[in-house]
């Protein structure tokens, strides 16, 4: 099948969007065709956790259970509140039982800027009674004046292939971080420097990877010695404890990024470049929660779950697309992600993953499609809109046994359940 040359880059409102050459797209637009090649086809309050263990905890020592306390952690960046309020319990499935549809909504490099792109999603969770995962960068909180604090393995210090954020981008993203804890959303990593291609995730050895993430933990618990940002409350988590899990920059260097999150105690990735919609399995003892294959124009083609992929099919490249086709191109979009959730839906029930940016490509239509979907499915009977930690919990739960034959369905397969769940 012909394809329409990849995008050269972002187009900026602000100095806080990505940079992204054509190199960088190339390489991602390479890995979407070559994913969509293969194919032909809780109540959820999570368990409580225990009190800090981030060194520098001001006043009572760290105790098994939570004593009611705030404990301000290091330089007052960040501090422990107690378990995070609203998560879903997660519950076995009993003998026969259906297992609930579950959707995650991902975003990667959550940034609050001019857009209000965070602020929105989050809101719209919240109406929609939802959770969803905030892979944020973590130079979003590290001022421009201070990026050579930043190493990238590979690179000059203070490089980055995206745009540092402004000092207003910073505050309204801490205020946006803040209330999507609040909320119960989950807050991951989309790691730092967003390098790709040549010298970026794919090249990286297992200890530069430990040395992006150790960086990514350095700049979000000490944005208040670097932004001088005295005025702001701490952030109400402990990133050391919520953060279990991320999403490579392009989806690049898994082998050795999961031989590396190991030892931060890491639950899953998120950095597969695709899968089929099926059951999700471990890797190396983390479970991996791929970008899926979804049907695009009716069934003609499989492809990534996600905004880029789309914008690679639909856009001329230089333009960003014509825009007297956006209509079509969002009826597209949303057509193949409720294709992908019927299938699921009344098929095998496997998990739906989405994943988005904050970005207003072709004129915001993935954004408004998003806007459509969520609202679709996750007001469905047996529809549970989480995070991807809520369902890692969620999958912690259920038999081995019966998690493997999930995994043997197809997609549209609706079994026996009475068969599959003993």
């Amino acid at each position: 099948m012909s394809r329409k040359p990849a995008p050269t880059g972002r187009r900026r409102r602000s100095p806080a969007r990505r940079r992204v050459t054509r190199p960088q797209v190339m390489t991602l637009a390479a890995l979407l065709v070559v994913a969509s090649l293969v194919a032909g086809y809780l109540v959820l309050s999570r368990p409580d956790r225990t009190a800090p263990t981030a060194s520098g905890t001001k006043g009572a020592k760290p105790t098994a259970t939570w004593d009611g306390k705030v404990h301000v952690l290091g330089d007052g960046s960040t501090s422990y509140t107690g378990p995070q309020q609203g998560e879903l319990k997660p519950v076995p499935l009993k003998p026969g039982e259906k297992p609930p549809q579950f959707v995650v909504f991902s975003w990667d490099g959550a940034l609050e800027g001019s857009d209000h792109l965070f602020s929105h999603y989050r809101e719209m969770a919240k109406e929609y009674n939802a959770h969803m995962t905030f892979f944020l960068t973590g130079i979003y909180l590290l001022p421009k004046s201070e990026k050579a604090q930043y190493h990238g393995p590979m690179h000059s210090p203070g490089d980055a292939a995206i745009d540092y954020a402004t000092d207003d981008h910073i505050r309204s993203t801490l205020e946006q971080l803040r209330q999507a804890y609040d909320d119960g959303n989950e807050i991951g990593t989309h790691f730092n420097g967003h390098f790709c291609g040549p010298k970026g995730g794919g090249d990286w050895s297992v200890q530069q990877w430990k040395s992006e993430i150790d960086q990514f933990y350095d700049f979000v618990e000490h944005w208040k010695t670097n932004t001088g940002f005295k005025d702001i409350k701490p952030l109400p988590f402990d990133f050391k404890k919520e953060v279990t899990g991320g999403r490579a920059p392009c989806l690049e260097g898994q082998p050795n990024l999961l031989k590396a999150i190991k030892s931060y105690g890491w639950r899953y990735d998120a950095s597969s470049p695709g899968d089929f919609q099926i059951w999700p399995a471990r890797k190396d003892g983390i479970w991996d929660f791929p970008l899926q294959m979804l049907p695009y124009e009716n069934g003609k083609y499989q492809g990534l779950s996600m905004d880029f992929n789309f914008l690679y099919n639909q856009s001329d490249g230089e333009t960003h697309g014509d825009p007297a086709k956006y209509p079509e191109w969002q009826k597209t979009t949303v057509d193949s992600y409720v294709a992908g959730f019927n299938r699921v839906y009344y098929g095998s029930r496997a998990p739906l993953f989405i994943g988005n940016h904050f970005e207003d490509w072709n004129g915001g239509i993935y954004m408004k499609a998003i806007d459509q979907v969520v609202k679709d499915v996750c007001t469905k009977p047996g529809v549970k809109c989480v995070s991807f930690r809520e369902l890692a919990d969620w999958l912690d739960v259920q038999k081995p046994a019966t998690l493997e034959r999930l995994r043997s369905l197809d997609p549209a397969q609706a079994p026996d359940w009475s068969t599959v769940v003993k």
